[in-house]
């Protein structure tokens, strides 16, 4: 049995999430229920929980500005949240759970069985920290990313990812740290977070950090070669954004 602590300052927020862990037999065990930071705060020192559902905005403050108020992360964390691109775009960055207002009953149960296959509080007090720089830089130039690897997460500056290339469920990304990163996700899911952190994808299977493009090589589609020395291909029909994307002012 989990011992879980919901902190929202919403009671029908509380009630629905509490609703949907005991009709759906979660084993869990909700030992508290709190609408504000500080007595979150004290239940989660008092009851040393495995899991704190945390919701986002708490009154005036957030449910970050909880978690900097706590020594120790010692359990795992599930935020919840009402719709906010920017928000969910940092979740993603960190590799953190989710979950969107109204909760859906499907949806916690992802994110619950996601929770109990990789529970590591080392890996969890990484993602938050990269959670809180994230906030914290509030650049859309640099960011960190957690990316998740074969046996847990890799942390990287989305600065030092030169390229990132498909291979089929998988990704391998390459960095000017000139090791290779294999990552248990598909292209599509990292073109989502940094397509709009000057990474382009020029090809189906290549996704390009624009700022290391050395030079383009004409042609139906055409090369570009970056500075790692890598030439890559690109695609026909993305030839013109590419040249908007590397000349703006044309």
């Amino acid at each position: 049995m989990l011992k879980a602590i919901i902190v929202d300052d919403e009671q029908h927020c509380i009630n629905r999430l509490q609703e949907l862990l005991q009709e759906e037999g979660h084993d869990i065990e909700v030992m508290a229920r709190c609408k504000t930071i500080d007595e979150a705060k004290s239940k989660i020192t008092d009851s040393s929980p495995d899991i704190i559902f945390l919701d986002v905005e708490i009154g005036n403050n957030t449910g970050f500005d909880l978690l900097s108020q706590l020594d120790d992360l010692d359990f795992e964390v599930i935020f919840t949240t009402s719709f906010d691109n920017y928000a969910l775009k940092a979740f993603k960055f960190s590799a953190l759970d989710y979950l969107l207002k109204p909760i859906d009953k499907n949806d916690l149960a992802n994110a619950l069985q996601k929770l109990r296959e990789q529970k590591n509080l080392k890996e969890t007090s990484k993602k938050i920290d990269i959670l809180f720089h994230n906030f914290k830089e509030g650049s859309e130039s640099s960011k960190r990313i957690a990316i998740p690897t074969l046996d847990g997460f890799a942390m990287l500056d989305t600065n030092d990812i030169i390229r990132l290339q498909s291979d089929v469920n998988y990704t391998h990304i390459h960095s000017t740290t000139n090791k290779r990163i294999t990552a248990s996700k598909t292209l599509k899911y990292f073109e989502g977070i940094l397509e709009s952190h000057a990474f382009f994808r020029v090809h189906k299977s290549h996704l390009v950090n624009l700022s290391f493009v050395e030079h383009y090589i004409k042609g139906k589609g055409g090369h570009i070669v970056l500075t790692d020395g890598s030439k890559i291909e690109v695609a026909i029909r993305r030839k013109e954004e590419l040249m908007k994307k590397l000349n703006p002012g044309l």
